[in-house]
């Protein structure tokens, strides 16, 4: 890879490509706010994503790239294992450009499933594995995923919509097949007061449905005689789609963001880069943020990977497992949202030793409440900062500096090759510095537009910009400020209120643990405000208070 340093005019966005550095910073203030080390613009190779996990193997194939519950897998044994399935779904007929869809928690065969199906050629679908029938219908058949990777516990959810999908294979696998021997043993004595779907997949279905696999026979389908037999992977460009990450669907039905390899690839470096005193190949990365989730999927799996970080994985995040994993195995750094952040305290109480190993953790997915930040610093002695992001984007457009100036309540800087504005509403031409509107992004890990559906990716772009949705600011050094989804914003008697500057302040106050600010109708100011407020184990509110 050339320098990830030299400004390429031919990377830079149209408004600023050919201009000097002087007026590049005008247009871009906040690349004078970047910390030591960070690059105001990366070099991305066309290289397929596949790439990311290719270097690492070739540098340090005996590096632990994952730990699972005490197993442990190198990244020469993760590469292989991804050969092993690219070459299964080539078997079953898969070709350049067919979907294949991955409902798995995170557990090491995502990973696995994931690099094996982009080497197959294959564009990966990432699902929710707790979907509805309703949603894995909606998903499945909008894709047109010809295969599903999937938990065998939650077969009976599809098998109720199969045929309503394109479906042809089924490929099952289970948390446990990965544990270590004992942990294997006991792993059904701990599901006995789990709730699964009704109608469980008998092994009567399993021997007669010829559609179904299992995931540990895949890699049976390629050898021959003990010896390795793996069709070359399936060339592709940067330009090429590599992923359909479907939105949350807060509007409506989820539509599929089409990522290409290039996308991704950009995002997985523009988040290691922003990181410059992470080290390559000494980092440890808890990843409980679920893969399924662009967040999860680039910061966690996809970063670790650039940087050969070992990735801790837990499939659930529960707060007491988490400290304990924390404790083990002395990650470094933890993407998280503010509620695990939150629980991670509450659970460690006085042990603070127990986190003691964490240095860098980036914070996403809802607004980062100052004295979270606060107090997860003094307790680790590490950082936690305020991200900013959304699935059509890769996930990451915005992010604090992790060693510079840190501003509360801002989500930070446009990350390199990332240009930024804020956006009249109606003309959607950018307003001056400090004036409210639209935030709207550019970039090369941008979306390409949203699968087979013309008219929303018509709406979402405008004048080349990405439109988020999101209310928001910049200040006079580039620094951007989420007031709120123009959908969330509350207009009472005329005025605007965000959410969010409520919320804030109630997180203020000393008996506050969690906040949650709504509009309800109101007859005289239209809307008001309804807050919904968790307080402090220990604490219990007045009947004053309540009124």
């Amino acid at each position: 890879m050339s320098d990830p340093s030299v400004i390429n005019d031919s990377q830079l966005e149209p408004d600023s490509a050919g201009k000097s550095t002087a007026d590049r910073d005008k247009l871009r203030p906040w690349v004078r706010h970047y910390e030591q080390g960070v690059p105001a613009q990366l070099d991305i190779p066309d290289q397929p994503l596949t790439w990311l996990l290719d270097q690492t193997v070739s540098k340090y194939p005996g590096r632990t790239a994952i730990i699972y519950y005490g197993t442990k897998l190198s990244y020469a044994q993760l590469s292989s294992l991804a050969n092993r399935f690219a070459t299964g779904l080539q078997k079953l007929g898969i070709q350049k450009g067919d979907r294949v869809a991955i409902a798995l928690p995170n557990i090491p065969q995502y990973p696995i499933a994931f690099f094996g199906a982009l080497r197959a050629g294959a564009v990966v679908v990432p699902t929710n594995p707790l979907y509805t029938e309703r949603e894995m219908q909606h998903q499945m058949a909008d894709s047109g995923a010809r295969i599903l990777v999937m938990l065998d516990s939650f077969y009976p959810v599809v098998r109720a919509v199969r045929a309503n999908t394109q479906l042809e294979h089924i490929i099952l696998t289970s948390p446990a097949d990965f544990l270590p021997p004992v942990l294997h043993t006991l792993y059904p004595l701990s599901q006995r007061n789990v709730k699964h779907p009704e109608s469980p997949l008998t092994a009567k279905e399993r021997h007669e449905d010829k559609t179904l696999h299992t995931m540990s026979a895949m890699g049976d389908l390629h050898t021959r005689k003990g010896i390795e037999v793996f069709n070359l992977p399936v060339q592709a460009s940067g330009n090429e789609l590599a992923v359909l990450q479907y939105t949350g669907g807060t509007t409506g039905l989820s539509k599929g963001a089409m990522l290409t390899h290039r996308n991704l690839l950009a995002n997985a470096m523009q988040t290691r880069y922003w990181t410059p005193n992470a080290l390559v190949a000494e980092e440890v990365t808890l990843c409980v943020t679920p893969f399924f989730h662009s967040y999860g999927l680039t910061v966690g799996m996809n970063l670790s990977i650039l940087a050969a970080a070992t990735m801790v994985l837990l499939p659930l995040f529960k707060a007491k497992d988490v400290v304990k994993t924390i404790s083990r195995y002395r990650p470094t750094l933890m993407p998280g949202i503010p509620t695990m952040y939150l629980a991670i305290m509450r659970e460690a109480g006085e042990r603070t030793k127990q986190l003691s190993s964490i240095k860098y953790c980036i914070s996403g997915a809802a607004p980062l409440p100052a004295k979270v930040r606060i107090d997860f610093e003094t307790i680790t002695h590490g950082k936690l900062v305020e991200g900013y992001g959304l699935s059509e984007a890769g996930p990451v457009t915005h992010c604090n500096p992790l060693n510079g100036d840190i501003r509360d309540g801002s989500i930070g800087l446009p990350l390199p090759n990332v240009n930024a504005a804020i956006l009249d509403q109606k003309t959607g031409v950018p307003v001056p510095v400090g004036q409210e509107g639209e935030i709207a992004v550019k970039g090369p890990n941008i979306m390409q537009g949203y699968w087979k559906r013309e008219e929303e990716t018509a709406n979402i772009f405008v004048n080349g910009w990405m439109r988020t949705g999101d209310i928001g600011k910049m200040d006079e050094d580039g620094y951007f400020y989420v007031l709120d989804r123009a959908k969330d914003m509350i207009i009472a008697s005329g005025f605007n209120v965000y959410p969010r500057e409520v919320e804030e302040v109630l997180f203020m106050h000393p008996s506050v643990q969690e906040a949650a600010v709504i509009g309800v109708p109101d007859e005289y100011r239209g809307e008001t405000v309804a807050a919904f407020v968790i307080l402090k184990p220990g604490i219990e509110a007045s009947e004053a208070t309540r009124q």
